[in-house]
This record gives C-alpha cells, sequence and structure tokens, in this order.
C-alpha cells in the first residue's frame, strides 16, 4: 500500500488514533459476538467494520500496523457482559466523540477524508440510540426509586439511630429490620402503581427491580455497623457508602442514558446528606429528652 504523505507532527497523531481506532475495531467485534438480538448485533458489527476502515485510512498515511489496546478491549468486553450492552457500548462511544475533536483539531486541513470519518462518527451515536433495546435500562426507573428511597431512608434513619442508641449491634439490628421491611414495602408500592398506570412495564419486574436496588442499598449501608465497634466511625463510613453508590449508580445512568452526572449526584447526594444531618440531631435529641441510656 502506497504511504501518503503528511507532516511529522500529525504523523504521530495518527498513530494515536490508529490504535483508538484499532482498539473500538476489536473491541465491538467481541461485543457483537454474545449479542443475542439480530438487529443489535448487526448494528454493532457494521460500527466495528467503519472503525477498521477508519485505521486503515489512517494505515494509509503512517504506513505502519498498530497493535490494539488489549487491556481496554478486555475491559469493554467485560462491561458489555456484566453492566449491560448499552453502558459499554456508549462508553465506547464516548472515546469516539473525543476523536471528532481530535480529527477536526489536528489533521482536517492535511486529510481530506477525515470529513468522511466524522460523518460516520456521527452516525454511529444515532445507531446505537434507535438499536438497543435493554431490559434493565427500561426498568432504570424503578430501579432509581428503590435506591433513591433506601438512600434518603435509611440513612437518615441510620444517623438518627445511632446518636440515640449508640450500640452498632443494635443500629445494625434496628437498620435492617427497618431497611427489609421497607424494601417489601415498597416493592409492593411499585406493583400496585405499574399495574394501576398499566403501561409497557410488567408491574412483577418493577417491582422486583425495586426491591432488589432497595435491599441491596440496605445491606451496604448497614455493613460498617456489623464490623466495627465505634458508632461515629459506623456513621462516617455508612455515609461515605451511600455516596459511593449515588456516585456509581449515577455514572452508569449518566452513559447509558445520555443524562447529566453533576445534577444528579449533586441533587441525591445534597437530599440524602441533609436528612442524615436532620436525623442526626433529632436522635441526639430525642435521646435527651426520654433520658435513654443504652
Amino acid at each position: 500500500m502506497e504511504t501518503k504523505t503528511v507532516s511529522p507532527e500529525v504523523r504521530k497523531h495518527l498513530l494515536l488514533m490508529q490504535k483508538d481506532e484499532i482498539t473500538s475495531h476489536l473491541a465491538y467485534s467481541r461485543i457483537a459476538k454474545f449479542i443475542k438480538d439480530e438487529h443489535n448485533r448487526k448494528a454493532v458489527e457494521k460500527i466495528a467494520v467503519e472503525e477498521l476502515h477508519h485505521y486503515e485510512t489512517w494505515r494509509s498515511y503512517t504506513g505502519q500496523e498498530i497493535k490494539p489496546n488489549m487491556a481496554r478491549v478486555q475491559l469493554y468486553t467485560l462491561l458489555a457482559r456484566f453492566l449491560g450492552l448499552t453502558f459499554s457500548v456508549k462508553l465506547l462511544e464516548k472515546g469516539e466523540e473525543k476523536a471528532q475533536t481530535d480529527y477536526s483539531e489536528a489533521i482536517l486541513n492535511e486529510i481530506p477524508e477525515v470529513n468522511d470519518i466524522i460523518k460516520e462518527e456521527d452516525e454511529h451515536e444515532d445507531i446505537l440510540f434507535n438499536m438497543i433495546d435493554e431490559e434493565a435500562l427500561k426498568y432504570a426507573g424503578s430501579v432509581v426509586l428503590g435506591l433513591n428511597d433506601a438512600l434518603v431512608e435509611l440513612t437518615g434513619a441510620l444517623a438518627g439511630l445511632t446518636f440515640a442508641l449508640q450500640n452498632t449491634r443494635l443500629v445494625a439490628l434496628a437498620g435492617l429490620i427497618t431497611g427489609i421491611s421497607a424494601s417489601f414495602s415498597m416493592a409492593a408500592s411499585e406493583y400496585l402503581s405499574q399495574k394501576s398506570e398499566q403501561g409497557e412495564q410488567n408491574p412483577g419486574k418493577s417491582a422486583l427491580y425495586t426491591g432488589i436496588a432497595y435491599i441491596f442499598t440496605v445491606l451496604f449501608l448497614t455493613f460498617p455497623y456489623l464490623v466495627v465497634g465505634n458508632y461515629l466511625i459506623c456513621l462516617a463510613w455508612t455515609l461515605i457508602n451511600a455516596i459511593i453508590v449515588i456516585a456509581v449508580f449515577n455514572y452508569y445512568i449518566s452513559v447509558a442514558k445520555d443524562a447529566s452526572f453533576k445534577r444528579r449526584f449533586t441533587e441525591m447526594v445534597t437530599i440524602s446528606m441533609g436528612v442524615a444531618a436532620i436525623s442526626f440531631i433529632v436522635g441526639n435529641l430525642v435521646r435527651t429528652v426520654l433520658g435513654v441510656d443504652v
């Protein structure tokens, strides 16, 4: 293949682009292999072919073969298996968006094909929006409901119980009983709500997603009280766990649904920590007024 002439600076930049494209090509190809839905699989395979074409375009200018970043390929493949197709592919697409900026700023003047590649990259996003139909994302609202309620109610309850009881085992016991009971109540409410709305979602599955999200959050928040004896350390650890849950879930939703991470994260942290602070004060007041000494 005849190598086209570019400046040394642009060639260096293209080598980085080559690596990105061949890595994306291999990642998309591997992800496509375990997609059961034929429409989704063909869409991902089409993107994989286009990424290879982009790689070959850059190679015609650099005259050099580049190996993919296998660590990234493995990472995106694992993410697709365990966190869903939407999340992993959208995460890959975010890398492609950064590449578009690199194309326009660094090589637009020297490489005529770059405009076609930018057009293809724009089409990728449209394809991805229309192709994926994952059950987990359909019920994201139910997961949000479970997480939000558990975070707000349980962080508040644990903060209040911590100062009212000042005994980590008793706080853990009360927190688990309260939280697990509330998870069944919340799941039942979600079931009745979805059944009355008669929408596309299955009421049973909506209740299941809500309940599981709630119970997971309850266990994660109460865990410190089962392993540490100092109630203040437990409370601090629980609040950190709450922030971790909020951050991880909101990052997942922000990538999969192109939502604003900063706004959602700030809102949930403010509400959860605010309720915890108020409950903390209430627990201390109740202990003092009632003269409780456990």
